[in-house]
């Protein structure tokens, strides 16, 4: 295999590449906080369900087995309203970045055009003192010329 990185649709978005895991986990945890309590939630039921098991004490297991259930049904209910509340949230995101991005680039289109006036300009400098040089070499080599038969016609 080549040591090429494999195409990803995440090419273009250099956030994704910047951004360490833990960055991302605080993020994430802003963006929809339920989440990662429904989580913990679920973890401290099962926790508590597995001591009860340890005890022997059965309906105490049953109630926090419940409590899993309910932390779970909390955690999908959490990520799906909060897909559905934070949805037009990362529309506007998604669109005010995509006009970062065209601005960024009629930028960078801008600053092409000028480098390239500017090239041109110093190409018609260099190419204006090639034309006068040229013309003072026709000059002084017409000039030679002049004397050379000014010369030969003395010499006669």
């Amino acid at each position: 295999m080549s040591g090429r990185p494999l195409p990803s649709s995440f090419d273009s978005n250099t956030d994704f590449y910047e951004e360490n895991r833990l960055s991302k986990f605080f993020r994430r945890l802003k963006e929809e906080p339920l989440i990662p309590l429904g989580v913990a939630l679920t973890c401290f039921a099962l926790f508590k369900a597995s001591r009860s098991i340890r005890t022997g004490n059965k309906e105490h297991t049953n109630r926090m087995f419940r409590a899993r259930i309910y932390a779970q049904a909390f955690t999908i209910a959490a990520m799906i309203g909060g897909s559905y509340y934070y949805q037009e949230q990362r529309e506007k995101e998604k669109e005010v970045a995509l006009q970062v991005e065209e601005k960024k680039a009629k930028e960078k289109q801008q600053a092409w055009i000028r480098e390239l006036e500017m090239r041109d300009r110093e190409d018609k400098v260099v190419m204006e003192r090639a034309r006068k040089l040229s013309e003072r070499r026709q000059q002084v080599q017409e000039a030679e010329k002049r004397a050379r038969e000014e010369g030969a016609r003395e010499g006669k």
